[in-house]
């Protein structure tokens, strides 16, 4: 099967499976409603995630040849999905979580031998290999981090798909030019089995009665997705796909935003996990950008700064530069982000600058 068929078979797939979950969402009581939160209208299907991941399991085993690797990938991605329907259906406790997903981190590590022990270039001229068992400690931070930082930025209508479509293009462009074919094509096929959900959740062709969410469910399964191909790009045992430096600018903005809105709750002494209406894409909306035109400005921006990485692969721009701005660029967010209503009063004050209503 051609890439192009391959591409259009899980579109067709996705599109299809989407409204079968979406009948039995609404029987079995796996529905998103309305709260002080989440000001949707309706009970919205929370299937967006299973669909996906239903389409992409399909798609390997057809596609792929069967190894230990997948197998792992396979159980580890089954598990997340089974935690994340039962987390959108009952609201498990956010511990019961963490302990679930720090199991798959080590799975990772014991089973399928994916650390991150390699850190190169970053601080000095000379490549860091962290010792063993604090390479265990790094990854289940790192795992759980990813996992957590794309479910906390699914908070608006097409923001996860699009984020994680920047993510998993960058991935899939960089693996290509290895010549990693399979796993390029992998991040081709995730990219199109997001398209339908992301076409549903914008109401598109169809209007709102056919929206739906994409579920913890999803998420979950997108950030594991994202760093276990993360680690496989940059820390392969032959060949570097991409520099662990980069695997930070392709994932900058969700994990930029997870970071400074579990500070801000530690600094107000509440749990990190605690729900709020703090993240990036409800800053913007309440400093008057509409819900379309947030997704686009975030979308743009988590789209440049995977260029940045890219171009710096490309151009084999020294890591220790590329770390550097990566925290610079972190900086400027966290200030921009911290400060953001008194830089909206400066320019409205002083440069009469005004943001159209999302009214």
């Amino acid at each position: 099967m051609s890439i192009s068929t391959s591409i259009i078979f899980v579109f067709c797939l996705s599109f299809i499976s989407l409204f079968v979950f979406r009948k039995l969402a609404k029987r079995v009581g796996l529905v998103d409603k309305p709260n002080e939160r989440k000001h949707h209208v309706g009970q919205i299907p929370l299937v967006g995630g299973i669909s996906i991941y239903c389409t992409l399991m399909i798609a390997l085993f057809v596609l792929f040849p069967i190894t230990n690797n997948l197998l792992l990938y396979v159980a580890c991605s089954t598990v997340l999905i089974v935690l994340g329907a039962l987390d959108d259906r009952y609201d498990l406790s956010f511990k019961l979580r963490l302990v679930v997903q720090a199991g798959i981190s080590l799975a990772m590590i014991l089973i399928g031998y994916k650390s991150l022990h390699y850190l190169g270039a970053m601080f000095s001229d000379s490549a860091l290999v962290i010792p063993t068992y604090i390479s265990y400690i790094v990854t289940i931070f790192a795992v759980i981090g990813a996992i957590n930082a794309f479910n906390m930025v699914d908070g608006i209508d097409g923001l996860l798909g699009g984020l994680a479509s920047v993510t998993f293009s960058a991935l899939g462009l960089m693996f290509y030019l290895a010549g990693k074919d399979y796993l390029a094509l992998y991040c081709m096929l995730f990219v199109g089995a997001m398209l339908p959900y992301i076409m549903l959740n914008l109401g598109f062709p169809f209007g709102r009665r056919f929206k739906v969410f994409m579920g913890d469910a999803g998420s979950m399964f997108i950030g594991f997705t994202a760093i276990w191909l993360l680690i496989e790009a940059s820390q392969g045992e032959n060949v570097l796909v991409i520099r662990p430096v980069t695997a930070l600018w392709f994932i900058a903005l969700p994990l930029m935003d997870m970071v400074c809105i579990m500070t801000r709750r530690l600094k107000k002494g509440q749990s990190p996990f605690k729900p709020d209406r703090e993240h990036l894409h409800h800053i913007c909306q309440r400093i008057g950008l509409s819900s379309s035109l947030s997704l686009l400005v975030i979308c743009l921006l988590a789209s440049i700064m995977a260029g940045v990485g890219i171009l710096s692969e490309l151009y084999n721009v020294s890591e220790s530069i590329m770390f550097f701005s990566f925290l610079v660029t972190f900086a400027i967010y966290f200030s921009v982000i911290a400060n953001i209503w008194r830089i909206t009063a400066f320019l409205h004050k002083y440069f009469r600058f005004t943001l159209p209503s999302h009214n």
